[in-house]
Parts: C-alpha cells; structure tokens; sequence
C-alpha cells in the first residue's frame, strides 16, 4: 500500500469547495485531529465486515433493514447532514445515491426497481487493497480495489474511491464512495 500525505490538489480542492459556498470543514470538528491512515484502514474493515453482516443477518431471516440501517448510519454521512455523493458498483438506472433511503435500498433491494440488494448476496469477506490513500486534516481519500468473497468461494474484484470526513461526534464516516466493475473491452 502507497500512502500519501499530503498533495496540493486536494487542498485546492477544499478551497474551491469553500469559495463556491461548501464548507471544507465546520467548527465542532475543525479542531479534530487529522484523520490517519489507519483510520482509513480501520473504517475499510468495519464496512466490509458491516457489509458481510447484512448478508448474515439476510440468511438467517433476521431484520435486514436494521442491519442495514446501521451499517449506513455507523459508516456514511448522511445521519450527520453532509453530502454523500454515492455511485454504487451495480447501479445503471439511478446511477447516485444522494440520500439515505437510496442507499439503503441499494444495500437491501427495492421491488420495482434494478436494486437487488447488494449487500444481501451474501458474502463471507471484504478484502481491500488500497492503491493509495491521500489524508489532508480532516479528510481522506482512498483508492484501489476491493474483492467480495461468494459463498462459493469466489472473489468479484471491484475498483473503489472513497472520500472520508470525520464528523462532529469525531468518527470518520464516508463522503463519497465510487465503486465500479473493471473495464472489459468485450
């Protein structure tokens, strides 16, 4: 794993949020210690095993919204008011995920429309293998692939980036998330 620290891109880019009237950071969390690396890694981990446990709890007949409730809440934005820009991997209609009850039925499936329910398939592991991650305060992006294990056995790779923020209660929570299938010239 690359790690990069710092880059001038992205503090150009917290600029131009905050002159088109964002903000890159607000007050509760401006004097928060600079999300790490390890941070990144660790909410990696968490999500991937939320997202094993949603397939779980699916099998097992158990409350999959609230599972799925959770693992939104525990690792995105959305319940901290932010902007969450969100490109699911098996999304073509409604391709962004602009709010919470878009994720979630992403995660869980909606009759009716092309969500099947990702997170449902269910899957035994999340494995990641960031190509680098870029921490600037309190933000961070990350980049790479990440392979979820069938039941089967098989590893489906999917290319990810994310963007991280650390919220007000100091959590670092997911601000964007871009998952895709490899290019295949078939």
């Amino acid at each position: 794993m690359r790690k990069i620290v710092m880059v001038p891109a992205i503090a150009a880019a917290s600029l131009a949020v905050a002159a088109c009237g964002g903000e890159a950071t607000t007050e509760a969390n401006a004097g928060a210690a600079p999300i790490t690396a390890e941070e990144v890694a660790a909410a990696q981990q968490g999500w991937g095993e939320g997202i094993v446990n949603i397939g779980k709890v699916h099998s097992e007949g158990g409350d999959v919204a609230a599972a799925a409730t959770d693992h939104i809440n525990t690792f995105y934005a959305y319940e901290d008011g932010a902007d969450v820009l969100f490109k699911p991997t098996l999304a073509a209609e409604d391709q962004f995920r602009g709010d919470f009850g878009e994720a979630l039925s992403y995660f869980i499936g909606t009759e009716g429309t092309e969500d099947g329910g990702f997170a449902i398939a269910p899957y035994t592991n999340v494995r990641w293998e960031n190509e680098g991650t870029i921490t600037d305060g309190d933000s961070a992006l990350a980049m790479g692939n990440y392979y979820f294990t069938g039941t089967d056995g098989n590893e489906t790779k999917v290319e990810y980036t994310f963007g991280y923020m650390r919220n007000e209660a100091g959590d670092v929570v997911i601000n964007l998330h871009h998952s895709s299938l490899p290019f295949s010239a078939e």
